[in-house]
């Protein structure tokens, strides 16, 4: 697989974790669905990356990941504050005992929203 299909398999999986977010917050379930607004934000950060340099970082702190989107160009850019917010959720969400509140799931799954969109337009699907 080269870098634009693997880029379009992130692509869907960002999707699929955005339409599980979106369930999760109808159903008020806060904590999964900023979960997965970060799942989704992560895999639409990889399609973005993959499909402008050909390639994206795997690294255990997600927080690296916020230069190299930034660095894939203006679309990359301009999600950088997006991401780092994202992923400023990630901790909360998938590691502490603490709930995750209405407004805060609310706001995940808003910019996990602005990153798959970004990541579907840069892919061209």
């Amino acid at each position: 697989m080269g870098a634009r299909d693997d880029a379009l398999s992130h692509l869907s999986k960002a999707r699929e974790f955005l339409d599980a977010a979106a369930l999760e917050l109808e159903r008020e379930l806060f904590t999964a669905a900023a979960s997965s607004a970060v799942l989704a934000g992560i895999n639409a950060k990889d399609a973005i990356c993959l499909r402008l340099t050909g390639r994206t970082g795997k690294s255990d702190d997600h927080r690296a990941a916020v230069p190299e989107l930034a660095a894939a160009g203006p679309a990359g850019k301009t999600l950088e504050s997006t991401f780092r917010r994202l992923l400023g959720l990630k901790t909360t969400a998938q590691y502490q005992a603490a709930p995750i509140s209405r407004s805060d799931a609310t706001k995940a799954v808003d910019w996990a929203t602005r990153m798959v969109d970004t990541a579907r337009d840069v892919a061209g699907t």
